[in-house]
């Protein structure tokens, strides 16, 4: 009987096949990715629905609507009293109404006013505090003092200054005697040029602000080279720091030409835009929401004071966007 021995050989070790090793396509799990709720998205939809509603209604939706209504003759009682006028309104404002030259003369003076007087008063500041002198933030904070303070407050302040027996004004020179008052605020010849001083006041801390802010930018390399060549101060200034301002000189032109034409409260805090100071905003309020509340009419000439505004405000977005796409 043969007997046959059977012999189990291992099987050799799986070998990979040659070629670029297989990938694996599996995902490792990176941990729980965190998905924003239900009461998230109520929360930052209202977040942002909010204030998107409230722009829309408070300004586009008005400020069309004052388009619309200029071309209207409307008393504000009810929409069935609304008719279409056309052009009336403004052919009445421009050849009938006595107030609306004066007004827009007046805001031309504001404007003049302002970039004569605070806003190189307002440069000479900001250099002067950019010398890091001694209590600097302390000068900052009380020259910008004013721009922090309501408009409506900066008015009350100055009627006392201005008041003809008390005021601070009279009582230096001497007119607060009876028989020698001088009327600050009354005198057609006097109050406008009176709410100008308060208005240059608050102004001129804007500027400083607006132009400390753009010497903080200036490359001190520059000075240095100016100071190496022999030039003085003033020629260093004139020659290098001066023309590196040229981005904040248009904003600040941009913002005082806004500042102008939106003049209202120290106006309307002093004596209501009467006897001499009269603006286009004034005009604007009284006919809207006066006495006679003739909102079409009101509305023509918010219209022109849109039309000015934006003269003045496409040309300096259209150079802002223009440098933006450039750099």
């Amino acid at each position: 009987m043969s007997s046959e021995t059977t012999t189990t050989i291992p099987e050799a070790a799986a070998v990979p096949p040659p070629g670029p090793a297989p990938v694996n396509n599996k995902r490792v799990p990176q941990g729980h990715r965190r998905l924003l709720t239900r009461r998230d998205r109520i929360t930052l939809g209202f977040m942002a629905g909010v204030p998107t509603v409230l722009h829309v209604a408070l300004v586009w939706v008005t400020a069309l609507a004052s388009i619309a209504l200029a071309f209207t003759s409307w008393d504000g009682i009810g929409f069935g009293s609304i008719k279409w006028v056309g052009l009336d309104n403004f052919k009445q404002l421009f050849n009938n109404n006595p107030q609306f030259w004066p007004a827009v003369e007046h805001n031309v003076i504001w404007f003049v006013v302002l970039i004569l007087i605070p806003t190189p008063f307002g440069l000479f500041l900001a250099v002067q505090l950019d010398k890091k002198i001694r209590f600097s933030r302390v000068y900052q904070t009380a020259f910008f003092l004013p721009v922090v303070v309501s408009l409506a407050v900066t008015g009350f302040v100055w009627q006392l200054v201005y008041n003809p027996d008390t005021g601070l004004i009279n009582s230096l020179i001497g007119a607060n005697k009876p028989g020698h008052y001088i009327d600050w605020i009354g005198d057609p010849h006097l109050n406008l040029w009176a709410v100008l001083i308060a208005a240059s006041w608050r102004h001129t801390g804007y500027m400083m602000i607006l132009y400390l802010a753009g010497l903080k930018g200036v490359d001190p390399s520059l000075r240095e080279a100016s100071s190496l060549d022999g030039a003085n101060e003033w020629q260093t200034f004139k020659n290098v720091i001066f023309p590196t301002l040229r981005p904040t000189n248009t904003v600040v032109l941009v913002v005082t030409i806004i500042e102008a034409l939106r003049a209202f409260d120290l106006v309307f805090v002093f004596n209501k835009g009467a006897q001499g100071t009269e603006l286009l905003s004034i005009l604007i309020t009284n006919n809207i929401i006066g006495e006679s509340s003739r909102i079409g009419y009101g509305s023509a000439i918010a219209v022109v004071l849109l039309v000015i505004s934006l003269v003045v405000i496409i040309p300096y977005l259209i150079s802002t966007f223009r440098k933006e796409r450039q750099a």
